[in-house]
């Protein structure tokens, strides 16, 4: 199915699935008719199988702008980030960041928003988006040498892309791309993960986070999905919580190499489950 080896993930994000996609592309299925991932975040997934008809959706505003900003309006997009390359610098780092706790963000155009996002994905520590209770971006700054701030060549990729496909792009809750599918369709799950301990939750890239609650609904929703005979395939955190949820269905282990946790020693090889009605 992948027709352009330049189109990758353009952001990093928590959860990444580009170490587990030799696992998850030979589960879905490459000829379905519309290709649907309702919690797309980094879009390794997506971008790695391009299906030619997809809808996409992600809570994270700011993530679907970035998106949106790419599609419809790269050029200016491109200008706004040689801005911040030449600008680089510990100082001006903490100078974007603090633009989401002004008023004047609201004024903020689209492209500079989604300028603001990238620049700051490829300058934080361990590049991944953090945002705090407030829904304010909290990472600190990651001194890297040569951050590549200006990644034109994937990001002309990823807007060919869009505009070269039929691929709907919604923000919102994940339930809204779920509904009216044809029976032909695929859906890829890659929800915040089922917390293994109350140290190691992931969902710090939304706010209001995702529960236990939220699993058992999006189980309820896996369910709608098997009585209307399409077919899914979901990823989450091995655990008993999970595992007891999703018990009716085929549950494969995979290891993981994840470093979210705070404590060095403590990252590494994880397992994880990939969920399925097949």
């Amino acid at each position: 199915m992948a027709d352009n080896l330049l189109l990758g993930p353009m952001l990093k994000w928590v959860g990444g699935k580009r170490q587990l996609l030799s696992e998850i592309v030979p589960m879905i299925d490459s000829k379905c008719s519309t290709y649907v991932e309702p919690f797309v975040g980094g879009g390794a997934v997506l971008f790695n199988m391009q299906p030619k008809k997809a809808i996409i959706n992600d809570y994270n505003q700011e993530l679907i702008n970035v998106y949106k900003t790419v599609r419809d309006n790269l050029d200016d997009l491109l200008v706004e980030l040689k801005v911040h390359e030449e600008k680089n610098s510990v100082d001006y780092y903490y100078e974007i960041r603090a633009l989401d706790r002004e008023d004047s963000f609201k004024k903020m155009s689209d492209v500079e928003k989604a300028a603001r996002i990238i620049y700051l994905n490829k300058t934080c520590y361990n590049g991944l988006y953090r945002v705090n209770s407030s829904g304010q971006f909290n990472s600190p700054y990651g001194r890297y040498k040569n951050p590549n701030i200006v990644n034109e060549t994937v990001l002309r990729a990823i807007r060919k892309y869009f505009n070269s496909n039929e691929i709907e792009i919604l923000n919102g809750d994940y339930r809204e791309a779920l509904k009216n599918l044809e029976k032909a369709s695929f859906v890829y799950l890659d929800p915040p993960y089922m917390p293994i301990s109350s140290s190691s939750s992931f969902t710090g890239y939304t706010e209001g986070g995702f529960g236990y609650n939220g699993q058992v609904e999006l189980k309820k929703e896996c369910d709608k999905l098997t009585e209307q005979g399409i077919r899914f395939l979901q990823s989450n955190s091995d655990c008993e919580e999970i595992r007891e949820l999703y018990k009716g269905y085929k549950i494969k282990t995979v290891k993981a190499k994840r470093n979210i946790n705070s404590v060095a020693k403590k990252r590494g090889e994880i397992n994880e489950v990939l969920i399925s009605n097949e």
